[in-house]
């Protein structure tokens, strides 16, 4: 029998071996130093160390094969610690869930872990990410790291190792500090459907063989610094997409056209983007789930949707309703702007249902509210002009010199009856050239695809005017110098004798001498505006003008160099005429004037253009701050290290009536003085050159803009009316700030009456004036910059008030000899002659009413746009 046993013996041993495999010694090593390493591992559930993990009974958690460790499933067990390195050695894992933990350090090394399918390691605490993670996962379909601080410093990049993985399916790594631009080859796996990288700081463009991808699932919303960028036409050519969100970026271009062609989409999130242009109609016509587009560029009408929730908010859309049309200039408009690719400067700046209301830049519009110029030279124009602006049947001018415009110019330009000056000059456009009727000016200088063309344009050519700056004209054109005379082309033709294209265009000096003029209507605003309210508070409290104080301005330069010449001006009570007080740092006149430089003694710092020219470096676009109606705005250093920003207005002739009215608006200007306000520096008149120089103030993002200027004259107005500063800790939390507290209460005639400044001595005479002031205010300090009026508005406001405020009693003391009864530009010399002699009527640097000074604590750097 003793055989038989042994047999039995043998047998047991053997199915024993068979159906309960012992487990591979490594892998419980590496068991039980996964173990160790937490601070909690009780919650594991596992018996002490020695025992077979495999079974029988197997531990909790841990599922084995043939003796080896397969899967670890320790999902939501709040489990806290470091995890063993040498995770790669559990060579047969093809899936660990470790998510919802508080794992923390560093990452297992996955490194070689071939036979890998579905690593679930999102929702914990891991701060590093080795190198080598992704090395030899050739088999791995799902990857979760989201919600880990991995290399929270520098972040951390997609590996290209990563494009071994042919089978991923499930990419996920949602705010987990990756950096970059987001690789190409994750368009090219041929079994990803689904990629979230939302919450990153990913830049760059959705990568182009994207097109190629069968992705269901694209998540890229929300990268921060800055975000992603360039345009999202990409997207249209991924067929099988269901959800897409692309919101939080910085996308730009349009929403294209053939995005109708996703017809598995359910889910577009588009917001908070840049995104152009007309919402595209095979868009509108998708049975969405959900559609957001808010806070984009996008214009033109609000179609009709087809899907089932929509928002559109915070757009410049021409209407407020879906489907209602824009007008039909309106579309003409945005037709031009399509051509040029929706230039930003002007996307911006064109919204709403009429160009002739608000603020249209390069628009001008004849008294029957119809377009009737189009002036964007310099604006780093792209594309091809639209044949619908045809359409604008007033147009007298088109003045687009000095972009890239490409393409010939639509021959139905020539139904434009009114049409008196085309100006395409430096430009790449190219023929055939349409022939007009005698009447228009084409000036197409600096188009080298159009040398040798000719065209039958009878005007004769008018005065030139000084090129613009070198750093403004595009690459492939070449610099004129200033002052060049005007040189007609002249060809042969078969219908005259001769047919002339002019180089150069200039406007009617009537029209440049508005420009001048507008160039001061802001200050000269503020102002008419002082004027009204000192006089209502002079009357009532028979005060007596104040005495202007001496003032004068010294920045010292060296002699012995020509480009830095500055002349002095200085005045006060005893010093008799201006003009006999101005020195110079330089015996011997500027050698850059030209003939018809002019001098304005008016109290200002004069400098010449050559050292604006140098501290702005020749008026380079690095230096370029902001663009207005007016000119482009540059920053420059001067040698004693004043910082300063120079407004440079649009070039012209300066006609003797035109320097009058200049010098009239410098003396306004150089005596504006507020706290809320730039202060005027200096000047300078050269030849065609007219230059304004401001002291320089950090600013909103790097941006300056008409609406900032706005918001901060209506932050005034409210101080004017209030007595009260922008901004007072001391007063109560629903006052502390005057802009929003103002708001509150302007529209009710009790709380605006208890409001106003008691210096007023305030009735129902003068409530109507207040009241208007107060909503122009109110209006000024809209929280969309779009919602705010330009400043020609704000004067078309208050100078209808002008008349009616003029005072009827003739009190000396009130108004020391000043005829209200004079024009206000007459008005306006008599005060500045006044206040050169000993008198000051409405000096706000010395008449501040009853605002108080700037509250104890404030810096001097604070201006209206923190209040903003």
């Amino acid at each position: 029998m003793g055989w038989y046993t042994s047999l039995y013996i043998v047998l047991v041993f053997y199915f024993s071996a068979v159906g309960y495999s012992v487990t591979d010694p490594n892998d419980l090593k590496i068991l039980n130093d996964f173990k160790n390493g937490l601070d909690n591992p009780e919650l594991l559930k596992w018996p002490a160390d020695g025992d077979d993990p495999c079974g029988p009974p197997s531990w909790p958690h841990v599922f084995c094969s043939n003796g080896r460790v397969t899967q670890i499933q320790v999902q939501n067990l709040g489990l806290k610690g470091s995890l063993p390195q040498n995770f790669n050695q559990l060579s047969k894992l093809y899936n660990i869930g470790l998510q919802r933990n508080k794992f923390n350090g560093k990452l297992p090394i996955f490194s070689g872990l071939s036979e890998l399918e579905f690593a679930y390691l999102d929702f914990n605490e891991f701060d590093t990410i080795p190198s080598d993670f992704f090395y030899g996962l050739s088999s791995l379909r799902v990857l979760a790291l989201d919600y880990n601080p991995l290399n929270k410093s520098t972040g951390w990049s997609i590996p290209d190792s990563l494009a071994n993985s042919v089978q991923l399916t499930n990419l996920s790594f949602i705010q987990c500090n990756l950096v970059g631009p987001v690789p190409e080859y994750l368009g090219t796996l041929p079994s990803l459907m689904a990629l979230k990288l939302s919450y990153n700081s990913l830049s760059g463009e959705i990568p182009a063989n994207f097109g190629q991808s069968l992705m269901q699932i694209l998540w890229l919303n929300d990268q921060a610094d800055g975000g992603m960028t360039g345009p999202i036409d990409v997207v249209a050519k991924m067929v099988s997409l269901e959800q897409l969100w692309l919101h939080g970026n910085q996308f730009t271009g349009t929403i294209p056209e053939d995005i109708g062609a996703l017809t598995s989409l359910k889910d577009l999130n588009l917001n908070r983007n840049q995104l152009v242009g007309l919402i595209p109609g095979s868009l509108a016509n998708m049975k969405l789930d959900n559609l957001v587009l808010n806070n984009n560029q996008l214009m033109g009408p609000i179609p009709k949707f087809k899907a089932g929730n929509v928002s559109y908010d915070s757009n410049s859309f021409c209407q407020s309703e879906p489907g209602v049309a824009c007008a039909a200039d309106v579309n003409a408009l945005l037709d031009f702007l399509g051509g040029m690719n929706y230039p930003v400067n002007l996307v911006s700046q064109w919204s709403g249902n009429d160009p002739c209301e608000g603020p249209w830049l390069g628009l001008t519009c004849n008294p029957n509210s119809k377009v009737s110029i189009i002036n964007l030279p310099r604006h780093n124009l792209s594309g091809t002009l639209s044949p619908s602006i045809a359409n604008l049947d007033s147009l007298m001018e088109i003045r687009l010199g000095r972009n890239r415009i490409n393409g010939s110019i639509p021959k139905n330009f020539t139904e434009l009856k009114s049409l008196r000056v085309l100006d395409l000059s430096d430009n790449n456009v190219g023929p055939p050239l349409p022939e007009f009727h005698d009447g228009v000016k084409l000036v197409i200088e600096g188009n080298p695809l159009l040398v040798g063309t000719s065209n039958h344009s009878n005007v004769p050519p008018s005065p030139v005017s000084s090129p613009p700056p070198e750093s403004a004209q595009s690459p492939s054109t070449e610099t004129k110098p200033d002052n060049t005379p005007p040189s007609p082309i002249t060809h042969s033709s078969s219908n005259s004798s001769s047919s002339s294209i002019y180089v150069h265009s200039q406007p009617q000096s009537s029209k440049r001498l508005k420009l001048l003029i507008v160039a001061g209507i802001a200050a000269v605003g503020i102002l008419v505006l002082m004027g009204i309210l000192l006089s209502i508070y002079c009357c009532k409290k028979k005060k007596k003008a104040l005495e202007a104080s001496s003032s004068i301005v010294v920045h010292p330069r060296d002699p012995s160099d020509p480009e830095n010449l500055v002349k002095i001006a200085v005045s006060n009570s005893t010093m008799g005429s201006i003009s006999a007080q101005t020195a110079t740092s330089s015996g011997s006149t500027n050698s850059g004037a030209t003939e018809n430089s002019h001098v304005i003694e008016s109290g200002n710092l004069v400098i010449s253009v050559q050292v604006l020219r140098k501290v702005t470096k020749n008026f380079a676009q690095e230096n370029e701050v902001g663009r207005g109606g007016f000119g482009t705005v540059y920053k420059g250093e001067l040698e004693d290290g004043t910082k300063i920003a120079v407004k440079r207005m649009e070039a012209g002739v300066m006609t003797g009536k035109a320097v009058d009215e200049f010098q009239a608006e410098i003396g306004v200007l150089s005596k504006v003085r507020h706290r809320h306000l730039v202060s005027l520096l200096g000047y300078s008149i050269e030849g065609s050159e007219r230059l304004l120089v401001y002291e320089y103030m950090p600013h909103v993002m790097g941006k300056i803009t008409t609406k900032v200027d706005v918001f901060s004259y209506g932050v005034v107005l409210m101080e004017l009316l209030t007595g009260l500063t922008a901004l007072d800790e001391e007063r109560s939390e629903e006052r502390r700030y005057l802009a929003e507290w103002f708001w509150r209460i302007k529209s009710s005639k009790e709380k605006l009456m208890a409001a106003i400044d008691p210096a007023f001595e305030a009735n129902e005479e003068t409530l109507e004036s207040i009241a208007i002031i107060a909503e122009l205010a109110g209006h000024c300090t809209a929280r969309e910059p779009y919602h705010r009026p330009d400043m020609g508005h704000v004067v078309n406001v208050l100078s209808q008030l002008v008349e009616k405020w003029k005072p009827t009693i003739d009190e000396s003391d009130c108004y020391s000899g000043i005829d209200y009864s004079l024009p206000l530009p007459q008005m306006l010399k008599v005060w500045q002659e006044a206040e050169s002699k000993e008198i000051s009527y409405t000096s706000l640097e010395d008449s501040k009413g009853s605002i108080p000074a700037r509250p104890a604590g404030f810096a001097d750097s604070f201006t209206s746009s923190d209040g903003r």
